[in-house]
């Protein structure tokens, strides 16, 4: 590119005051004055004689153009296929349901509760004086303050009117996460038969997702060499706006860098918005905890809502497709503001998103597979996470019912046949027989220990069934996800089927029925290798969760059957010897 080269704007671009930055509009035609600036950059000069910086992501240097594979497939009636693309519903986010987490909660009148109900993420509802996170107006010191720190562009509280309950009755799981109202639908409709009659739009620097024969299992994603993993820490409290308005930002630290930087819940908002546009057709991207209408600042809320973005965090992390993608990358290991407003305006402008996502994925040494093949397997794994997610959902509800239990009635019980002991010791002791004191010890010993094991009852669900459920409730929103992800490929069968008619009524050429079975083998290996990696990610998981469960629980029975202190276990002897 030479000097007084005239080069279209691809996005809008808003200078920062004192940075030698030029404001552009996207349209706008600017005329370049050095290209070698260096560090991403180069100077322009705008329609009104402006000169300045402009970042070369911004402009577009070469125009890419789609091809079409056999006939003019840009001519074809697109409307044809239509009816064939189930609309989504028009929806808010979707939520993960009611939280069954409410015993939980220590102030019923509107202090800490589990179950994420919205409450505006700047105001100080909820605040106690008790709150043990840090406060403070900058923040943590020894990470760059994040997205929004000082960006008006992130003051909107867009993410405050989104309000939903927890996660143990809703239907989310029915809906899934792609079912959002208005253009979707119809932009759906029209990407997907582009995807299929081949108008592939190969932008420039477009990445190409692989998927191979991955042994027996069958197709894989092509997983990267070294594992991403972040940690999500040190929740502190921020202010803005002169402390008018107040937030908890999290510190992330990928393991790729080690280097942490700072984000509020409304900016992991954003990245699940970004996901879902651009890997939902092909992804299941789970649902964030919800959120909170009281006690935002309280202590058990910020540690529960901790502990789920980094399991969130690290779901996205395992994924070969997600964790590689521009927009995970940037949110993990953006440099300074700069670089964040650049990539963030960057992935907004994104448009190979939705089905089109499908025009990114190569089959490596893969056969083309028939159309009943492709149908019976988008039908296999169709009936396996309708049964998976039945299960689940039994597993949750059940599993609240014995937390209710556990931490109500069944310890009160066992505090009542405690007390009971301890009466009748009373009443034997107040006989007055010599012989007496060795069995009203024992009585007064075991009844006390009773009251032990009600406190060990109650604290217990804590310690195993609290990190069951937390795992069912993560697959309970993944499983919600696969509906409308299936529901993609079941479209794309059917209009496949519809190849026929269409080439003998002149719509298509045969070539170009080819080409859509061709697309349809590569979006049904596309499912295999989700399934592959589902499958694998959930044996995983559930051996880790199981383990760890039986495992507390052996101990507290253990506790139980020996005393959870020396005192009840002489008790018990005692009692024995009685």
């Amino acid at each position: 590119m030479s000097t007084d080269t005239f080069i279209k704007v691809l996005y809008d671009f808003t200078a920062e005051p004192g940075n030698n930055e030029l404001s552009v509009r996207e349209g706008e035609t600017i005329t370049i004055t050095n290209q070698n600036i260096g560090g991403g950059w180069i100077e322009a000069k705008n329609s009104r004689g402006e000169v300045g910086l402009v970042p070369e992501d911004y402009i577009e240097i070469k125009q890419a153009q789609p091809f079409t594979s056999g006939g003019n497939a840009a001519s074809l009636d697109l409307s044809l296929f239509d009816s064939h693309i189930p609309a989504p519903a028009s929806t808010a986010q979707t939520s993960n349901g009611n939280d069954p987490w409410a015993v939980f909660d220590s102030n019923a009148s509107g202090g800490f509760s589990n179950n994420w109900a919205a409450q505006p993420e700047g105001t100080e509802t909820g605040e106690t004086s008790s709150s043990a996170w840090h406060s403070g107006g900058h923040g943590h010191p020894q990470a760059y303050q994040g997205p929004g720190a000082e960006d008006d562009e992130w003051d909107e509280e867009w993410d405050d009117v989104k309000t939903s309950g927890g996660y143990a009755e809703s239907e989310a799981g029915e809906g899934g996460a792609i079912n959002r109202g208005g253009a979707h639908g119809s932009s759906m409709k029209i990407a997907l038969n582009k995807v299929l009659i081949a108008i592939s739009f190969y932008m420039m620097r477009v990445r190409i997702y692989t998927v191979f024969q991955g042994g027996e299992a069958g197709p894989v994603w092509a997983y990267p060499d070294y594992q991403l993993d972040c940690v999500v820490a040190d929740p502190k409290k921020g202010t803005k706006m002169y402390g008018l308005k107040s937030y908890i930002e999290y510190q992330v630290t990928p393991t790729t860098t080690n280097k942490p930087v700072n984000h509020r819940y409304k900016h992991f908002d954003w990245l699940y918005e970004r996901l879902l546009d651009k890997y939902g057709s092909a992804i299941p991207i789970p649902c964030l905890p919800d959120k909170q209408v009281t006690g935002r600042f309280e202590e058990e809320f910020i540690k529960m809502r901790m502990e789920r973005l980094q399991g969130w965090m690290t779901r996205m992390c395992r994924h070969p497709v997600v964790s590689s993608s521009e927009v995970f990358q940037l949110f993990l290991s953006y440099k300074d503001e700069k670089d964040w407003k650049m990539g963030k305006r960057k992935a907004e402008k994104d448009e190979t998103v939705e089905v089109m996502i499908f025009s990114t994925i190569e089959p490596e040494g893969l056969p083309d597979l028939d159309l009943i093949e492709v149908e019976q397997k988008c039908e296999q794994f169709n009936r396996f996470t309708r049964a998976m997610d039945d299960g689940v959902k039994d597993l949750l509800t059940i599993g609240n019912e014995h937390w209710k239990r556990c931490t109500g009635p069944l310890p009160k019980e066992y505090q009542r046949i405690g007390k009971a002991f301890q009466n009748l010791s009373s009443v034997f002791n107040s006989s007055g027989y010599e012989g007496e004191a060795t069995l009203t010890d024992a009585l007064t010993a075991a009844g006390k220990t009773y009251e032990d094991i009600a406190q060990m009852v109650a604290e217990q669900p804590k310690k195993d069934l609290h990190f069951l459920m937390e795992t069912n409730n993560e697959y309970k929103g993944l499983l919600g996800c696969f509906p409308d992800t299936i529901g993609v490929h079941k479209a794309a069968i059917e209009k496949v089927k519809e190849a026929d008619k269409l080439v003998a009524t002149g719509k298509i050429t045969t070539s170009e029925k080819i080409t859509m079975s061709k697309r349809a083998s590569t979006m049904s290996y596309a499912l295999q290798a989700e399934m592959n990696h589902f499958h694998s990610n959930r044996i995983y998981d559930y051996n880790r969760v199981m383990q760890q469960y039986l495992e507390q629980q052996g101990k507290f029975y253990e506790m139980v059957k020996c005393g959870n202190n020396s005192k009840s276990s002489r008790a018990f002897h005692n009692v024995g010897r009685c």
